[in-house]
């Protein structure tokens, strides 16, 4: 089975580092046109985009901020042109103590919600009213493992927010997929990027270690390839499901 993304254009969130990164590199490498959508990371997204062979595109935009979300999706459409597939990627992960003034908690709190699971359904159902005249789309959001076996007490936003992509996903999945779309969940666990070193600052990379069954912990480059196949459309039948991608650490 060889997979060839030519001609296919997609779009993914928090590409200019992490898991995104490892993404848009493998989709590109595939023939995809990627969108390599950032916030702030600007250099490192750049220096993506001079790293792809074939053509990409550098799309910023503050997902924290809701009504720059929304209505997004159409001009990005009116100005490449349509878009075959959106990983949802972007992510942020805020430590806060479970005994923090209750202000400050539900700042981290709100925050978290509005780029984890607030700005994707906007983004998600902006695609969705694309592919239906397409008759053609995929959704690939990154969740986690927290979403189903829950995250530590200064961590109950993230883990709360992943869980909201799944079921919010598996619905796209059940009730729109006559309509030729299909949507699909990754679930990582620890993977070795700049917010899963927040974590290790915090309790150890042997925390982490300790936690898997493999001997190394995940690499961005270890998820990239499930997405590819994912944007084939080889893998369409999946459409709802949800791939654990977490060495082991969390079985269900």
């Amino acid at each position: 089975m060889k997979i060839d993304l030519t001609n296919q254009r997609i779009l993914v969130t928090g590409a200019s580092r992490g898991i995104g990164r490892g993404i848009a590199e493998q989709l590109s490498a595939s023939g995809a046109e990627v969108l390599i959508h950032f916030n702030h990371n600007v250099e490192e997204a750049k220096s993506l985009q001079n790293s792809l062979n074939n053509t990409s595109h550098l799309v910023p935009c503050d997902l924290s901020n809701l009504e720059l979300v929304k209505g997004w999706i159409p001009e990005l459409i009116g100005t490449y042109g349509k878009i075959d597939a959106i990983v949802n990627n972007a992510g942020i992960a805020i430590s806060v103590p479970d005994n923090a003034l209750t202000e400050e908690w539900a700042e981290a709190w709100l925050k978290t919600m509005d780029v984890n699971i607030n700005a994707m359904a906007i983004i998600c159902k902006e695609f969705i009213e694309h592919a239906r005249e397409n008759k053609n789309g995929r959704l690939v959001n990154i969740s986690s493992r927290a979403a189903f076996r829950g995250d530590t007490p200064d961590y109950l936003a993230y883990a709360a927010s992943k869980a909201a992509i799944v079921s919010y996903t598996r619905s796209i999945a059940r009730y729109y997929g006559k309509e030729g779309i299909k949507a699909f969940i990754i679930a990582p666990g620890f993977t070795r990027t700049d917010m899963a070193q927040d974590f290790m600052d915090q309790y150890g990379e042997e925390y982490a270690l300790n936690d898997i069954a493999l001997n190394q912990l995940t690499e961005p480059k270890d998820l990239a390839p499930m997405v590819t196949l994912l944007c084939s459309g080889f893998a369409d039948h999946a459409t709802g499901c949800t791939i654990d991608i977490n060495a082991g650490s969390y079985v269900h």
